[in-house]
């Protein structure tokens, strides 16, 4: 696979962001009913051993096509959580956050939504989503968890210089691993906009439950993993630095 473009820079508002958020979020969704579908129905193996497998190998495949199509558009994305650790780690200001979170987070929420209700106008038989099985701080944590350890490595990993082959690799079968840890508790779907989506066609979007586990813990585990990987990563000069500065200031 040729390497894909290179993204817009980062740290200030693009504002055709919001058409791709929006699109890529019908796509995603789609997606993702598409290869449960394709592993229930038309392959047949639904509550068979190969069943994980088949949907696994689905998935890395149209996870490489949504990396590259998230390059080629500059960083648009199908996930609130992707877009509000990047305007954090970019350092691009407040009129950037509050951009992603009042107007790209809402395309991407709609963009969800519309991806659901066309799955199940067309194939009414797509099923309802994940729901949550455990109780409601089991899946706070859980999901919380979760999407610290990805966000955490899907930044660190834009920090590096390893072509895009390998940095979606490792990012997919990351996500995936992950995932299927999770899926029994909490669907493992650390997306508050497919989650809302899903939430909303069971009519129970505004609930506690689901507030709390995959908005609430997955945003704060969000915050968390930019700070972490922020301090960690941070260039040795600077750390010296501000030892100096602080050092100097007790004195």
């Amino acid at each position: 696979m040729a390497p894909a473009p290179a993204p817009a820079s980062s740290g200030r508002i693009r504002p055709w962001l919001v058409v791709g958020d929006l699109v890529l979020a019908v796509l995603w969704v789609c997606a993702g009913a598409l290869v449960k579908l394709a592993v229930y129905n038309v392959l047949g193996l639904g509550g068979r051993p190969e069943w994980e497998a088949a949907k696994v190998s689905l998935s890395v495949v149209y996870m490489f096509l949504f990396a590259w199509l998230e390059s080629a558009t500059g960083g648009a994305s199908y996930n609130p959580l992707t877009a509000i650790s990047g305007a954090l780690a970019s350092r691009g200001g407040i009129a950037l956050y509050l951009f992603t979170v009042f107007v790209r987070v809402p395309a991407q929420v709609i963009g969800a939504v519309i991806g659901v209700m066309l799955m199940r106008f067309t194939f009414p038989k797509v099923g309802k989503g994940a729901a949550l099985s455990v109780g409601v701080h089991h899946g706070a944590l859980t999901e919380g968890l979760a999407t610290l350890m990805v966000v955490m490595v899907s930044l660190t990993l834009k920090k590096k210089e390893q072509g895009f082959f390998v940095k979606t690799w490792i990012a997919s079968i990351w996500k995936m691993t992950i995932h299927i840890l999770s899926s029994d508790m909490t669907g493992g779907i650390m997306n508050p906009a497919s989650a809302f989506a899903w939430a909303y066609a069971r009519g129970d979007h505004t609930s506690f439950d689901h507030l709390l586990v995959y908005w609430l813990a997955p945003l704060q585990a969000t915050l968390v993993a930019v700070w972490v990987v922020t301090f960690l990563t941070k260039p040795k000069k600077t750390k010296e630095q501000e030892a100096d500065k602080n050092k100097n200031k007790k004195e």
